[in-house]
């Protein structure tokens, strides 16, 4: 049993926490923006709330981040009363939020000059796989940190990488997202091209998804889809954070995303229809409004 601390309890986080405590057996205390959030975890889980970030950090042995972004991930970890200024040398700070690698770069040599480690690791599942216990992690930091905080990180994944130095597990959550709009997309302007062709969409997807069209998206999607249910899941706004945060990188990096910018555009569209907070597999509803 670890002593653990985990900052941020949204949709992901709090379910994060709880397989910490529940599956893991680690000591959990939890700090969220919203002090009745953490009061809410405690009497459902256990544990202890803390006031702040550092009082959530001291003497823990691995302290967790589900933020919003990376003003936010500064603000725990370096603001006022962040989690650093607590955390003990030999400890580490392992971030689940998906964030920029420039951030994690930044936070992984500053928790290195405390004496703490440092591991990006955004999750890909969504809300379903983090209530299940069994999202992808996708890590980057040190090989020896890394293999330290496995077994802790575990207690909510099926799959757990490391994908190589500080920021190569955010740089990889990007790929995944870049994936996903275009499978959405291409998913979306099928059925709406079967739909139009008079074809009966179930009898489709039963077929061409055991062949080379099919993916999560289309097992899992396309039902919900084709009856235009979209209120659930990954939100839209949360979806186009995440593609700036790609645009951004490869504006550095010099890599050309056409489609990806394209998509996220197409996703600009579907918020002013009132989608924000509608799951991105909604780009369907763009192409029927």
């Amino acid at each position: 049993m670890a002593k653990v601390a985990f900052l941020g309890l949204g949709v992901m986080g709090y379910p994060m926490a709880r397989h910490l405590k529940e599956k893991g057996g680690h000591e959990v205390t939890v700090y969220n923006r919203t002090s009745a959030k953490a009061e809410k975890w405690v009497a459902e889980n256990g544990g202890r709330a803390a006031a702040t970030p550092a009082e959530a950090a001291e003497g823990q042995d691995y302290v967790f981040a589900c933020v919003g972004n990376d003003d936010d991930l500064r603000q725990v970890t370096l603001g006022d009363q962040g989690a650093f200024s607590a955390m003990t040398k030999g400890s580490i700070f392992i971030d689940n939020t998906t964030a920029s690698a420039e951030v994690a770069r930044e936070l992984y040599a500053s928790a290195r000059e405390r004496g703490i480690g440092f591991i990006d690791a955004p999750v890909s599942g969504g809300q379903a796989g983090a209530e299940n216990g069994v999202l992808t992690v996708m890590c980057g930091g040190d090989q020896d940190i890394f293999d330290r905080a496995r077994p802790i990180i575990e207690s909510f994944a099926r799959m757990v990488g490391h994908m190589g130095p500080a920021g190569a597990g955010q740089l990889t959550k990007m790929v995944n997202q870049i994936c996903i709009g275009g499978l959405l997309q291409g998913l979306s302007e099928a059925l709406h091209f079967g739909k139009k062709a008079g074809l009966d969409i179930e009898k489709v997807v039963d077929v061409i998804s055991k062949g080379a069209a099919g993916s999560w998206q289309m097992e899992n999607r396309h039902k919900t889809m084709n009856e235009g249910k979209y209120d659930f899941g990954f939100a839209i706004d949360w979806m186009r954070k995440d593609l700036a945060i790609c645009l951004d990188e490869a504006d550095r990096n010099g890599a050309k995303l056409p489609v990806t910018a394209l998509i996220d555009q197409f996703y600009k569209d579907v918020q002013q229809l009132g989608g924000g907070r509608w799951d991105t597999s909604a780009l369907l509803a763009r192409l029927e409004k």
